[in-house]
């Protein structure tokens, strides 16, 4: 008959393997932001596989004439706690100009919150996570704004990015 020491040592040994199991199964797993939710874009380009993910080019200010492609919203169609924004850079470029990304949460009552404002010179394939921010106490959101602008650096037209927005709860 074994001794308890042995039960108890294989009744460990049983459960760590479990365990070790438990957690390469999880792993593997596709990884969701849990309690996240896509948004999805106002205009962009709304097909594919993947139809909250923007693809756009920085364009150079056109003055008096047309439309820049600046701005990108995202519609919040329910309530979420906070939100994170995602930027990578798309191009072949290999030396990007630098370029002026701003994001604003956007409220039911017509008033807006910057909540991103810088320059950036990425590296195809990089880029950035803004964020989560938080909703303030007292408001409801509306729209997330996506502002990507050439700026002053002529070597920044024309360079392609990927935008994209999650709304948490």
């Amino acid at each position: 008959m074994p001794s308890l020491a042995l039960k108890d040592f294989r009744l460990a040994t049983t459960f760590g393997v479990v365990a070790a199991c438990s957690s390469l199964i999880f792993a593997h797993a596709p990884v969701a932001q849990a309690g996240c939710t896509f948004l999805m874009p106002i205009g962009g380009n709304g097909d594919g596989p993947k139809p909250y993910i923007v693809k756009k080019r920085v364009q150079r200010n056109k003055a008096f004439i047309g439309r820049t492609n600046w701005n990108t919203d995202f519609v919040v169609n329910q309530p979420f706690a906070s939100y994170k924004l995602f930027f990578t850079a798309d191009s072949t470029d290999s030396n990007p100009g630098s370029y002026p990304i701003e994001a604003f949460l956007k409220f039911s009552d017509g008033s807006n919150l910057r909540v991103v404002n810088e320059f950036m010179k990425p590296p195809t394939g990089t880029g950035a996570q803004f964020g989560p921010f938080q909703t303030p106490q007292g408001k409801a959101v509306s729209q997330v704004n996506f502002k990507v602008g050439a700026g002053n650096d002529p070597g920044a037209t024309g360079f392609s990015y990927r935008i994209s927005v999650q709304g948490c709860d």
